[in-house]
């Protein structure tokens, strides 16, 4: 019997491959050698230029940088372009900025190109909270202070479709990506599910990265705290005790002091 045609059969294949949080020194040597094997390279706007500096030069490389919050190309469009290109008999790197399964949209991807019949592999990255948390030398778990720790996206579902309860509070750690721009509304929710005002938090904006920042201060006066200081994107929100455990008074800014005397 003659073996129906599929797109694997064109030799092609997709990585999925996480860039970590921007320092070229944090890639995995796995995701360093995919991009330096790989026939095509689709890459994410969050992707460090010094990154995408290792590409060979003779590689072509294809942008789907998201601007003011959108895709230059949708995610169907995304979805779209991976298979073309690997059932053309290519390799595609799919190069995305911390995990790819972190609120990477990886997991969309790799359920496409598994119904169009595409070979996907997966390799790992550093997330931006594991970066956030390095550079402000600040344990996301600690035996006396939390057991647990918790990621959420800020922006990624709408805020009020979210239910965060008990996911923050003693011996609890909470990490929320994409949360500047509602870091106010993130503030009045947690109080109202009964996490106290005072329990400490910290945002790290720019983590791995030059310019990076971290900065400390108290649920109440997060928005506050963003206001202030001119917070963007990316940055990372880490609430709970952990946060006074940090090793790095230096780096970390302890801002609720500084609003405290302003006022």
């Amino acid at each position: 019997m003659e073996r129906a045609n599929t797109n694997q059969d064109s030799g092609g294949k997709v990585l999925l491959v996480g860039a970590g949080p921007g320092d070229p020194d944090l890639l995995t040597l796995r995701a360093f050698n995919a991009i330096n094997t790989a026939d095509i390279v689709v890459h994410d706007g969050l992707v460090d230029q010094r990154i995408l500096n290792l590409i060979p030069k003779n590689t072509p490389r294809i942008s789907v940088a998201k601007k003011r919050s959108r895709h230059t190309v949708p995610q169907p469009g995304i979805n779209a372009l991976l298979v073309e290109k690997a059932s053309q008999g290519r390799t595609v790197l799919r190069l995305k900025g911390g995990d790819p399964f972190i609120f990477g949209r990886g997991g969309e991807e790799a359920e496409t190109l598994r119904k169009a019949g595409i070979s996907v592999e997966i390799v790992p990255g550093i997330s931006a909270a594991l970066g956030a948390a390095a550079e402000a030398v600040l344990p996301l778990t600690h035996r006396e202070a939390s057991s647990a720790v918790t990621f959420v996206a800020g922006q990624c579902k709408g805020l009020s479709d979210q239910n965060w309860s008990g996911l923050a509070g003693t011996g609890r750690t909470l990490v929320i990506y994409m949360g500047v721009a509602t870091a106010a509304d993130i503030a009045d929710k947690l109080i109202a599910d009964g996490v106290s005002p005072a329990m400490p938090v910290a945002i790290v904006e720019r983590a791995t990265l030059p310019g990076a920042r971290a900065m400390r201060s108290l649920l109440a006066d997060l928005g506050g705290l963003v206001e202030r200081e001119a917070i963007e994107s990316p940055a990372v929100i880490i609430v709970g005790d952990v946060v006074d455990r940090s090793l790095a008074e230096d780096k970390l800014l302890t801002l609720a002091e500084k609003a405290e005397n302003a006022a």
